[in-house]
């Protein structure tokens, strides 16, 4: 298990994802702000892996007023006020938010120390995470065969979680079943989350893994044998619609024609029932400079405009499940709202 984000006497430790798979350094976060830039910077990156963080920034807001319950419940509340500028898309950021601001409510209405109430819902949290995503991975692996071929897009394992995944807990279940399960991971344009990042995770723990270029998705999946499609989410709409990494509607389109079954695997803190379809989810543009320059480099002319949406919504009339904590719903998802967790 990948200790992405944890809490450690008044600082957050946090892997930064931006420097792997060269480099695997921890920060240590001591303020609101450093945890805001650690957000928008993707050092942590992932719905789940970023209410996490969330969730411990708020505690961080608190903690040095934690003798004073009146001061550490407004400096809390103006923590979650402000980490949720960081991104917009992520529903866990804002649903790990509004569950700190219930816990300062509660504190404050019981009485008791606001800090230590904070801690102890924050550490729910990664908790919560850790077992829903175990619930995941036995739920998807239950969908494969001995030796699945499985295609991903992103990073969806540990480093987007509190340690453990999404749609790869679904590879991590399957390989604790006995079963012998291979990856073809895109790289993920423009960060290359599914070269830097999935193939680091999946090397570690021993499954083969392939990456492609993410051009190369719909021919590999014509022709490479592939058994399904498992996706992570940024937010799912209350219909289905998923919101993942720029690129998953493109492989979704793909697996269609090829007849590949398409699965989002995400937790239910992940879908939001107060967003009707997809078309209400906001969707992130981020710097045109990731798009334009690699490690000091540039790709492109000078002059030239870029355009870089982190995400894009695959319709649920594309996929073949959800796969939440609670089981595999299918379409038309007319169950899938109500099951969430809030």
């Amino acid at each position: 298990m990948i200790e992405t984000v944890r809490w450690r006497d008044g600082v957050i430790r946090m892997l930064d994802q931006t420097l792997l798979p060269d480099r695997e350094v921890y920060l240590e976060l001591d303020s609101i702000e450093s945890v805001h830039e650690a957000i928008r910077a993707l050092r942590v990156r992932g719905a789940p892996a970023i209410g996490i963080a969330a969730a411990y920034g708020v505690l961080l807001g608190a903690w040095p007023e934690r003798g004073d319950d009146a001061r550490a419940a407004e400096a809390a509340r103006s923590a979650a006020d402000y980490l949720e500028t960081a991104r917009p898309t992520a529903v866990n950021l804002f649903w790990a938010c509004d569950r700190m601001r219930r816990s300062i409510d509660a504190a404050r209405t019981a009485g008791g120390p606001v800090a230590d109430r904070l801690l102890t819902e924050a550490d729910l949290i990664l908790e919560e995470d850790l077992e829903m995503s175990r619930r995941m991975g036995e739920h998807g692996a239950n969908l494969l065969s001995d030796t699945p071929r499985v295609l991903t897009h992103c990073n969806t394992g540990g480093l987007a979680t509190g340690g453990l995944g999404t749609a790869l807990a679904v590879v991590y279940a399957a390989q604790a079943m006995g079963k012998r399960p291979e990856v073809f991971a895109d790289e993920t344009r423009p960060l290359l989350q599914g070269a830097r990042l999935t193939a680091w995770e999946l090397k570690r723990t021993g499954i083969p893994v392939t990456v492609q270029c993410d051009g190369a998705a719909a021919w590999c999946l014509k022709h490479k044998r592939i058994e399904a499609v498992f996706i992570g989410a940024d937010r799912v709409a209350a219909n289905g619609d998923a919101a993942n990494k720029i690129g998953s509607y493109g492989v979704a389109l793909a697996a269609r024609e090829a007849g590949v079954p398409f699965y989002v695997v995400a937790p239910s803190s992940t879908i939001d029932p107060a967003c009707p379809e997809g078309g209400r989810i906001e969707i992130e543009e981020r710097d045109a400079g990731e798009v334009l320059a690699w490690s000091g480099l540039s790709t492109t002319p000078g002059g030239v405009e870029a355009y870089n949406p982190a995400f894009d919504v695959t319709p649920a009339t594309l996929l073949s499940g959800i796969i939440t904590e609670k089981g595999v719903f299918r379409p038309p998802f007319e169950r899938l709202a109500e099951s969430a967790v809030k």
